[in-house]
């Protein structure tokens, strides 16, 4: 925005110091006048004019010192104020151009002030994880972005293929390729519908109701339940009634993703899920873990990346669109919750969602 010129924080301050140093000197000499008026060296006639006594030559010659010293202290303040502000004030051109640096696109740029804490360095600290925090959010937007247009791709291309080999033979089996474009746009419903969700979760554009976790995470593994027989898995479910409060759809979501996420990547045959609920004194716990091939730590931790795949789902009828995981750290993260991933050491992965309790 437009505004006016005016005086700078140095000049402000410069004079700010020379003015508290005229007035510090000119009370210092009204005690003086105060202490000689007492002392008798100075007397008023009946005018009310100030006279010396005879034979004060010291108080004669200190009218000319004291002026001479107040014009000292004028040029002093205004010198040394103008330095001392100027090293106070040193930190703020390193975080205006460090801003000017961000505003011009470069968030790489950090302050890095050195010195002991005050408030200066504190902002220039709190400056510098804002600028790693948002490079870290447009790096992943830019990731996501990037990973979102492979994925769209993927599909158009191929129904573009077997539409042009459906056209270069005619005699193609037409029943075939009716079945297999009717697969590849249901992917495409499929990952654009997760991508509506991952935005509507991040935006956290829906209405807080009471919800109780377990029921949901009944529901969903009810719902699932035939996935689970097709792949011989046992789904257990038990624990506490979990109250809290959210989005019923975006927590039933939340539920469906890690269920499912359990049920695919298991044992090839007689593997377990287990579905469990608690209530903490300020928080509900849901915790779902799954039996299956043992994880490296550092794999782990890059699971809840969009389209980021453990193991080969890609490959089998329920291969997901990549953003299972995301959308459920999405959705724990606008519910104010926390997600956590741990291997097991046996095989599989303990994932569990913590969120805020519902108020009794």
């Amino acid at each position: 925005m437009d505004r006016q010129p005016g005086l700078s924080v140095r000049l402000k301050l410069t004079l700010s110091y020379a003015g508290f140093l005229m007035v510090a000197g000119a009370l210092l000499l009204v005690a003086v006048g105060v202490f000689m008026l007492r002392q008798g060296w100075l007397q008023t006639n009946e005018s009310g004019a100030v006279r010396v006594t005879p034979g004060t030559m010291f108080v004669q010659s200190f009218a000319p010192t004291a002026a001479a010293v107040v014009v000292f202290l004028l040029v002093f303040g205004l010198l040394g104020g103008w330095i001392l502000a100027g090293r106070m004030l040193a930190p703020l051109d390193r975080i205006t151009y460090a801003t000017r640096t961000a505003a011009a696109g470069s968030l790489s740029h950090r302050i890095r002030l050195p010195g002991r804490k005050d408030e200066f360095r504190e902002l220039a600290d709190a400056f510098d994880t804002m600028l790693a925090q948002l490079e870290a959010h447009v790096a992943e937007q830019q990731r996501f972005a990037a990973n979102a247009s492979h994925e769209l791709r993927t599909p158009l291309a191929i129904s573009k293929t077997l539409i042009d080999v459906a056209r270069a033979d005619p005699n193609h089996d037409a029943g075939e390729l009716v079945e297999r474009l009717h697969t590849v746009n249901t992917r495409a419903i499929d990952l654009t519908e997760a991508l509506l969700l991952l935005s509507r979760a991040n935006r956290r554009s829906f209405t807080r109701e009471p919800v109780d976790l377990s029921l949901v995470a009944e529901e969903a593994a009810e719902t699932l339940q035939p996935l689970a027989e097709k792949h011989a898995v046992t789904v257990e479910t038990g624990g506490d009634i979990a109250p809290t409060s959210g989005s019923p759809a975006l927590l039933l979501q939340l539920a469906t993703n890690l269920v499912h996420n359990a049920i695919v990547h298991n044992l090839p045959a007689q593997g377990t899920v287990r579905i469990h609920t608690a209530l903490r004194p300020r928080t509900v716990v849901l915790t779902v873990e799954n039996t299956g091939e043992r994880l490296p730590a550092d794999l782990v931790e890059t699971l809840t990346e969009p389209f980021r795949r453990g193991t080969d789902r890609i490959h089998t009828d329920h291969a997901g669109v990549g953003l299972g995981l995301a959308i459920v750290k999405t959705i724990t993260e606008a519910h104010d919750g926390t997600l956590s991933l741990t291997p097991r050491p046996a095989g599989g992965l303990r994932i569990t969602v913590e969120l805020p309790a519902a108020r009794r």
